[in-house]
């Protein structure tokens, strides 16, 4: 096992978890009081526990934090907010469109880190008391989830229809 190169691999994957969860935390804040903001609620809760299973992993193998990288990616995160996103000062449609966006990006991130540790188990015996599959199962759950919640998003966004809006859908129903 190349330890030095799967400690790197960890370490940005941890890196992105900094910049997602804060972008999850932005999004639920926005949306709070709603549908979205409820789900977003819980897709916080399950990055944070997403995150720690990474940090599990990463101890496990006896590897460093790069905490420079977390720093990196948690301004990265803060410096993305001052994107132009057709309000001047306020949160837009759009902001929440290129939010849901990034976070189907980050999830299917994570489904691939998940998939990867779940083959490399199979010769690391360290990795073995993960159950990869459980926090591979979530990661696909949310992938669905979102895809139907940046559909609805996209569609509010750019056609001002009001087709059950963002705000007031059911995220566990398929967009009709």
């Amino acid at each position: 096992m190349k330890l030095d190169l799967l400690g790197i691999y960890l370490n940005d994957h941890l890196m992105g978890s900094v910049a997602g969860l804060e972008m999850a935390r932005r999004a639920h804040a926005e949306n709070e009081g709603q549908p979205l903001g409820d789900f977003l609620a819980g897709f916080v809760e399950d990055l944070q526990a997403d995150r720690a299973q990474l940090q599990a992993v990463r101890r496990s193998l006896g590897l460093k934090q790069d905490l420079f990288k977390q720093s990196l990616a948690w301004m990265g995160e803060k410096w993305g907010r001052l994107k132009l996103n057709g309000r001047l000062v306020s949160y837009s449609p759009l902001s929440r469109v290129v939010e849901l966006e990034a976070l189907c990006l980050g999830t299917e991130g994570r489904l691939a880190l998940w998939r990867t540790l779940r083959r490399l188990a199979s010769k690391e015996p360290r990795l073995g008391r993960f159950d990869f599959n459980v926090l591979i199962q979530r990661a696909e759950q949310q992938q669905r989830a979102l895809e139907r919640w940046r559909q609805k998003a996209s569609e509010e966004a750019f056609l001002g229809e009001d087709t059950g809006s963002v705000l007031r859908i059911n995220p566990t129903r398929e967009p009709a």
